[in-house]
């Protein structure tokens, strides 16, 4: 009897045990599915900073990609005018030395048919003797004599008869014109080391030359021939901070924007 009591009794608490058991396996299965949740819920957490950082990091990139892109058209802007204006300083230097060029092979033609002229007509000598250093007018032939041999491009017969002026003559009223003349004769001749040394005696002598922009304006070219390119800019600053207002300084001050 109290077996079968004992046995009924255990009959009777197995399904209760059964019960109990299937709840604890459902209380667990329930905190698994609440931890893979606020798993899920953390990693979609985690993502979503991911993918705001990286939106705010495009949208950075893309801000510095527009700033760079403004600052490549502005370089290109100021590229542009800079090559402007060297083309521009190129154009004009190239015309002042074709200027240049052209009075050079001017004189050198006028030179060569003044040589043909004198070969045909020799000019005579300017003679010493017999001559009034104050009479005006053997000066003044003398004077002209010079002159119309500069004229015709016969460079060497002016450059001499020139300084045969200056020594019979040393007190003319032609003497600063004489000394203009001889020192272009000599840089027609190419000599430009002793032409700068005639316009500087020039200059020293006669500083309220009429012709003083002219002359500073040579002296730069003979400097320049020189390759003295340093004092040649010197020398066209001096002559346009002198002489504003004259053809020189136009022409020094084209040669100045032209070199920088």
């Amino acid at each position: 009897m109290l077996k079968l009591l004992t046995w009924i009794m255990l009959c009777c608490a197995m399904p209760a045990q059964a019960g109990l058991f299937s709840d604890d396996e459902a209380h667990k299965q329930i905190a698994e599915l609440g931890a893979r949740v606020v798993k899920l819920e953390t990693g979609n957490a985690q993502l979503k900073g991911a993918v705001e950082q990286q939106t705010k990091s495009m949208l950075d990139l893309q801000s510095q990609i527009e700033a760079m892109n403004g600052e490549i058209r502005k370089l290109r802007g100021q590229n542009e005018e800079v090559a402007h204006t060297m083309q521009d300083g190129e154009k004009r230097l190239k015309d002042f030395y074709v200027d240049l060029d052209a009075r050079v092979r001017h004189f050198e033609a006028a030179e060569e048919a003044a040589k043909a002229a004198m070969a045909a007509t020799p000019v005579t000598p300017i003679v010493a003797a017999a001559t009034d250093p104050l009479d005006p007018a053997p000066q003044n032939r003398a004077y002209e004599s010079a002159y119309a041999l500069s004229k015709a491009g016969n460079h060497d017969g002016a450059a001499k008869a020139f300084q045969e002026f200056l020594k019979k003559y040393s007190e003319s009223v032609h003497v600063a014109n004489a000394k203009y003349g001889l020192a272009n004769a000599q840089f027609a001749l190419r000599e430009y080391r002793v032409a700068e040394e005639t316009y500087q005696a020039l200059l020293a002598t006669t500083p309220n030359f009429a012709k003083a922009a002219d002359v500073m304006f040579n002296i730069a070219g003979c400097q320049q021939e020189m390759h003295q390119n340093t004092a040649a800019k010197k020398t066209l600053k001096q002559l346009v901070a002198k002489y504003p207002n004259s053809e020189a300084a136009t022409k020094a001050n084209q040669l100045l924007s032209a070199a920088k």
